[in-house]
């Protein structure tokens, strides 16, 4: 343990940051998580965005959005383009990934806590050593802090802006020149191509997210909803805490594993869940797709082949899918792309771009997974939706959702 002089003195600053957690701040002490994030990126080379840099993304930003406003109805949600480092691009989602991670993190604390100190004891002991466990259950809240700063610098290390896992991670637009360069590894493009497809897609998902006023709120909901039915493996990492060394970091970091130790509960309501995020996911990245396709049609040479490469990488399971493993136990990954795309262009075709995106209007007139199996039917079937009937009518409860209901409309999805 003492013969490495740098481990020791990043082991005291974490202890330090432990220690120095207000009460009541959470199971997590999130200055600690954010710091060691940016350390491991700055350890792996996190060099500041050089003006040049900046101007370039800024400007592919810019021209982007341009672009867009013949491909979409959605006005512009690039207000201020920015460039960013890794350690900004930490810096600037930390209050989502907070949202995302505390109530899986809150249990794993818990469960912890009890293994390291509680089990086993009987309760007038267990009440004798309450200081005590309220210590070990801050040493919990360190190593789970711990866990999710590695994840997600390790995630900061790949990102190319602020919409790679296809949630909204901040309501900036921003690319990052280090994950731009390093996206573009082993392609035979020209840069100025990459820069500008990956703008167009940055500036495209910004305005769905700035302009569709439920969507936010919805897929963080859905995200949030299906972390509460995570559980804990509490025998499996009350054997794995047991045998622990606490001298031997990387001990630590397998112990922690947050993929050995995280499992769904298989009831109706979790799988409703992912489900409903795994459709939205779809649906979101689908609509990105064609947009960008459109705008970039007859102006980008290379648009056809980033687009499936881009497809391909996020088939395969890319750093989002593995950072939410580890984060919160779920498999991000919109499985349903290519369906989700065709629905979007069937829509374009029958009812132009202001009937595609007028579909964002109201959650429930939005396509069901089964809507992705027949979008020939969800496109014929949309003409008598009546969006004031729906809003008035809350005794509906929503219990027709994606269907319209026999008072909003009698037009199906």
């Amino acid at each position: 343990m003492f013969g490495n002089p740098e481990q020791m003195a990043q082991a005291m600053r974490q202890f330090a940051d432990m220690l120095s957690a207000p009460q009541g701040s959470g199971p997590v002490n999130w200055d600690m998580a954010k710091n060691i994030a940016r350390h491991s990126v700055v350890a792996g080379g996190d060099p500041s965005v050089m003006e040049g840099e900046r101007r370039q993304i800024i400007e592919a930003l810019s021209l982007a959005d341009l672009w867009l406003n013949e491909a979409t109805t959605l006005p512009s949600g690039v207000s201020t383009p920015q460039a960013w480092s890794r350690s900004e691009w930490i810096e600037n989602t930390i209050p989502i990934w907070r949202k995302l991670c505390e109530p899986i993190a809150e249990r794993m604390v818990e469960t912890m806590g009890g293994a390291i100190g509680g089990s086993g004891l009987p309760p007038e002991a267990q009440q004798m050593a309450g200081p005590l466990l309220g210590m070990l259950k801050q040493m919990g809240g360190m190593m789970v802090g711990q866990q999710i700063g590695q994840a997600i610098g390790s995630l900061a290390r790949e990102v190319i802006g602020t919409t790679d896992i296809g949630l909204p991670l901040s309501d900036t637009a921003a690319l990052l020149p280090g994950g731009i360069a390093s996206f573009s590894e082993g392609l035979e493009i020209p840069a100025d191509e990459i820069r500008l497809y990956l703008a167009l897609r940055e500036a495209a998902h910004h305005r769905l997210f700035q302009h569709v006023p439920w969507l936010r709120s919805h897929l963080l909901g859905a995200v949030e909803e299906y972390a509460r039915g995570i559980t804990v493996d509490t025998s499996r990492l009350e054997e794995q805490i047991r045998g622990l060394d606490i001298n031997n970091p990387q001990a630590i970091q397998e112990a922690l594993s947050a993929g050995n130790l995280l499992k769904p509960e298989e009831t109706e309501r979790q799988k409703a869940a992912l489900s409903r995020l795994e459709t939205m996911l779809a649906l979101v990245e689908g609509w990105v797709a064609t947009v960008v396709d459109n705008a970039a049609q007859g102006k980008l040479p290379s648009a056809v082949a980033l687009a499936e490469t881009l497809r391909r990488r996020r088939a395969t399971g890319g750093p989002a899918e593995l950072t939410f493993g580890t984060l919160v136990g779920l498999e991000l990954r919109p499985r349903r792309l290519r369906e989700a795309a065709a629905l979007w262009k069937a829509l374009e075709d029958a009812r132009g771009l202001d009937g595609r995106d007028a579909v964002w209007n109201h959650p429930d007139l939005m396509p069901t997974a089964d809507d992705l199996d027949n979008p020939d039917a969800f496109v014929r079937g949309e003409t008598t939706w009546d969006i004031s009937q729906l809003e008035t009518k809350p005794e509906d409860g929503g219990e027709n959702d994606g269907e319209g209901g026999d008072k909003g409309g009698e037009g199906t999805s």
